[in-house]
């Protein structure tokens, strides 16, 4: 899923602060889970928001409406009404979901309530961590289910470099050697002899370093 955090109340609090009606809007799917955007979490920020500019002496008005997902037309269209009632929409969704409200509603700023930081897992309530770049080209058959690309601070896919010490990185002792995770999970799998197998370095024309990127299923286009 995507992970996010919420902006600081002091960056959403200047950003919104020309605004005399602003609707907050949630997303119900991957923000919901990591505490950053769901309904909870914009009533929360409704509130506080209103708190803080009500001690500057502003008394603006604030909506919260949360859809499933802000991502898709289909979700987007519920909002509509409730849009149009306002002067910008402050969107707690991913950096996708607000570009995808700024699209479907070109006559409103949208503002950034969220900031996006990376795809990941929820390892355990409260806890999420980084496991997916989206680089464009997966290579975890060869890895064992591990990402070098990802849990490898330097992205090494040939081995590790050496000098992790305990299974720390060290590049930083806080996070594990990615390539011990790999030799561990393919030693338990049998699959150690997949690192007798050269791999070339990364092609980075899949990533997002050739510009933005689309996905076209024509079995599914209308």
């Amino acid at each position: 899923m995507i992970v996010g955090e919420q902006k600081p109340i002091n960056e959403i609090k200047e950003m919104v602060a020309s605004y005399k009606k602003l609707l907050i809007l949630g997303c119900g799917t991957c923000v919901k889970t990591c505490f950053a955007g769901g309904e909870d979490e914009a009533a929360v920020l409704a509130s506080a928001l209103r708190l803080a500019l009500r001690k500057e002496g502003r008394d603006p008005e604030i909506e919260v409406f949360t859809v499933e997902r802000q991502c898709e037309d289909e979700f987007i269209q519920e909002a509509a009404p409730h849009v149009s009632k306002h002067e910008a929409v402050l969107s707690l969704a991913c950096g996708a979901g607000v570009q995808a409200i700024a699209r479907r509603f070109p006559d409103s700023p949208v503002l950034p309530g969220v900031n996006t930081t990376f795809i990941g897992v929820l390892e355990k309530q409260g806890y999420f961590t980084e496991e997916c770049l989206g680089c464009g080209d997966c290579q975890l058959g060869i890895f064992g289910g591990v990402c070098p690309i990802t849990r490898c601070s330097k992205k090494l896919l040939n081995g590790p470099c050496g000098g992790s010490i305990q299974g720390k990185c060290e590049v930083d002792q806080s996070i594990e050697c990615g390539w011990q995770h790999i030799i561990d999970r393919l030693n338990r799998l049998g699959q150690i002899d997949n690192l007798r197998v050269y791999v070339p370095p990364k092609n980075w024309r899949s990533s997002h370093a050739g510009g933005p990127r689309k996905l076209i299923r024509e079995d599914h286009m209308i």
